[in-house]
């Protein structure tokens, strides 16, 4: 009986650090490659400001975006929305509206695959198109970026991926926070997820392109306004943090 119980915990205990990573994983993964972002420390948040998180979504924009906007809107939130750049065509009325209310734009290559998976040719020049896209939103307002994020396509990267990131003026972004939703499409239990495990300087990371989002954000961020959470795009976040931390690193990682 003994035996079938301890193979069980082996079985299950990667699973529940891939599906739920405790906050001590999170700073390890920052602190061994320190020039991508997972969370913003709480302690290097100012007085009053140590229960702000970021609001991160990716596979922006779709059909249900404007929906995604109102919500936030209604709840007085922003967040950070990552491109995808095969996506952007005739959407930048779209974008423009988003930055006009407080988002922020960010860049999530061409497709939703993995960026690994790539030569350093081709996603360079996905990220350059992607960003070609967000200049023209934010000169067509007279905006300037708050930042210059990149979240490869599946979470994983690698050495080359952030040297060229770098290169660019790029910072690879993953997350601390990420209820799996591009697959798990109960928004009930993706709201609790991101609840029970938010902190101040969470990142957090969502999916637009899914009929599940909307209604996991109606439950999730009135929750979260209630407990004193005030939930801010990534570069508001790196902002009140006061400065973003750039390293070498090594080696390859994955993400949320």
């Amino acid at each position: 009986m003994l035996l079938p119980l301890l193979l069980l915990i082996l079985l299950l205990t990667p699973l529940l650090l891939i599906y739920r990573p405790p906050l001590i994983l999170i700073r390890y993964l920052q602190h061994r490659h320190p020039d991508t972002l997972w969370h913003i420390p709480a302690s290097s948040l100012p007085p009053g400001s140590q229960k702000t998180i970021a609001l991160t979504i990716d596979d922006s924009p779709s059909a249900h975006t404007p929906a995604i906007l109102s919500t936030l809107l209604e709840n007085h939130a922003t967040a950070t929305f990552f491109l995808i750049g095969s996506q952007t065509p005739q959407q930048e009325p779209l974008l423009r509206d988003l930055v006009s209310n407080g988002m922020e734009l960010a860049n999530h290559a061409m497709r939703d695959e993995p960026s690994k998976d790539l030569s350093r040719g081709v996603l360079e020049a996905q990220i350059g198109f992607v960003d070609g896209v967000i200049e023209r939103v934010y000169r067509d307002l007279g905006r300037e970026r708050t930042g210059k994020w990149f979240r490869p396509g599946s979470g994983f990267y690698t050495r080359w991926m952030r040297e060229l990131c770098r290169g660019l003026g790029y910072r690879v972004v993953l997350g601390s926070v990420y209820p799996h939703d591009a697959q798990v499409r109960w928004s009930a239990l993706n709201a609790w997820h991101v609840e029970s495990l938010v902190t101040g300087g969470s990142v957090v990371v969502v999916h637009d392109r899914r009929g599940w989002t909307v209604p996991m954000l109606r439950r999730l961020l009135p929750r979260l306004r209630e407990r004193g959470f005030r939930v801010v795009s990534l570069g508001e976040l790196v902002e009140l943090g006061g400065r973003v931390v750039d390293g070498a690193g090594e080696g390859e990682g994955e993400g949320m």
